[in-house]
């Protein structure tokens, strides 16, 4: 913290150590200006990035397709498939395909899928309530969500000047170099 100051004189001083002047937070009055090297801090900002892109998992949407007339040996293998995928991270679409008359009871396609979400009921989080749309009743479940904590808060790095009149001292402007 070496206090408030004119921007000339705080440009000579990150001059004379062989860094840049960077504007941290232009909205205050004066102006918040820091010494660093920038090439190098926006260098490690890629890098963090990269490795942040990299940690990332990219989740799937995985499809398991039931009917009115599921058996309970069937139904109980697709809600063993439906687990391992959830368990993986990924999100589940379940899909029930009404043929010939099966469309004259909807009710019993839908039985099947509130049984499959009650089975999961712990397990999973309904991201789509089911719904009809044509012969084809489908839901989408996701893994339970877990609860965020919050980070540090992230310093923004302004490139655009300051305007000359917004601080008193002539203003203090981003030297990049």
């Amino acid at each position: 913290m070496l206090g408030v100051m004119p921007t000339s004189q705080a440009q000579r001083m990150a001059e004379s150590q062989g860094l840049d002047l960077v504007e941290i937070t232009p909205n205050a009055i004066p102006p918040v200006c820091k010494i660093m090297d920038y090439g190098k801090f926006r260098y490690e900002e890629s890098v963090r990035a990269k490795k942040a892109r990299k940690a990332q998992k990219i989740q799937q949407v995985k499809e398991i397709k039931f009917h009115p007339g599921t058996d309970t040996a069937d139904f109980d293998h697709k809600l063993k498939q439906i687990r391992g995928f959830l368990s993986e991270g990924n999100k589940v679409k379940l899909t029930l395909q009404y043929r010939g008359r099966e469309n004259a009871h909807r009710e019993l396609g839908e039985d099947v899928i509130n049984r499959v979400l009650e089975c999961l009921a712990d397990e999973c989080f309904v991201e789509q309530a089911p719904k009809t749309l044509g012969r084809v009743l489908g839901a989408l479940i996701g893994p339970p969500r877990a609860k965020k904590s919050g980070g540090a808060p992230r310093i923004a790095v302004s490139s655009a000047p300051a305007p000359a009149a917004a601080a008193p001292n002539g203003g203090i402007h981003i030297k990049i170099g």
